[in-house]
Order: structure tokens, then sequence, then C-alpha cells
């Protein structure tokens, strides 16, 4: 299972096109490194265990962001709430201040920044990290939760942000 197969694997543009129809939640990932708050948006976000509770997302392994998100002590996963895309794809630019106004967020334990108005945050204890591919596997150990408001998730789908809408 381990063995790669590289003539076997289709070309990243048709991988890129058919992951599109899969729609996924989006969050950002926040640490304090160094007295310096960091993010990055992910939308690889994923529960992994329930005992113990760990949860995941992946890192391009030319993130420039990463260099100091491992550094850091902990991290928080805040799952963003509908009405923030505007937040997700500032986390998401390069060469911005991430975490100026008009993003709204207070320190947590540990100068991990929390943002306000998301649907919940996930503090984590680093886990595990993996080379994947050309990205990183993070895993992190959940320390703690707050609930936010009650709002449904932000959603990410064929290169867009959206808002969730059940079915009646």
């Amino acid at each position: 299972m381990t063995e790669t197969l590289p003539e076997r694997a289709v070309d990243g543009d048709r991988f890129r096109r058919a992951l599109a129809h899969h729609a996924a939640g989006v969050v950002v990932v926040t640490a304090g490194s160094q007295g310096v708050p960091v993010g990055l948006t992910a939308t690889s976000f994923s529960s992994v265990s329930l005992a113990p509770p760990l949860v995941s997302f992946y890192v391009d392994q030319a993130s420039t962001t990463w260099p100091r998100l491992r550094q850091a002590d902990g991290f928080a996963v805040n799952v963003l709430a509908g009405d923030q895309a505007d937040v997700a794809a500032r986390f998401a630019r390069k060469g911005v201040d991430r975490f100026a106004a008009p993003t709204r967020w207070t320190p947590g334990a540990d100068g991990v920044p929390l943002l306000d108005g998301v649907c919940a945050h996930l503090l984590c204890a680093p886990h595990a990290t993996i080379e994947i591919g050309d990205h990183i596997l993070v895993v992190g150990l959940v320390t703690g939760t707050l609930i936010g408001t009650a709002g449904r998730p932000l959603l990410y789908h064929q290169g867009r942000f959206g808002r969730f809408t059940p079915h009646p």
C-alpha cells in the first residue's frame, strides 16, 4: 500500500478538477509563535480519533507559515461560520497581515489567537507530523474546546467559499 506507482497516477490538473466536486469544511489554524500570531486557511481538516481526541489537517510543504506554526507549543482550529468567507480568503492570501483589522481575535491560552465569530475552537497540542507527497500531515491532540455562535459552517466547493443550506 505504501509503494508509489507514478505511472498509474492521474495528472495534477485532472485530480484538482475532480476534487473540486467535493465540498469541504473550512478552518483557520492559528498559533502564537515567539509572540507573533500566525495562521492559515485549511480545507483538509478532519477528525482522526475519539480516544485519544485527535484532529488533522494538511499544510503545503512550500507554506511560508508552516515553519512558524511548527515551532508553536499549541494551536487552535477555528471552525469558520458561513458568514466568514472573507476571513478564509484573508488567511489564504500571501503577503498580508492576516491578524490586522478587520480580523477580530483575542489571545487564548499560551497566546494562541482565537478568531471571533467562529462556530467552534479546538485547542490542540502537537501530536505528530508526517511528510506525505507535497504536503505535511499535522495531527493535533485536542486539549480543549470552545463552542462559539450557533451557526452554519463555511464550506469550500469548486474553488469558492459558500454557506451550508440543509435539505428540508
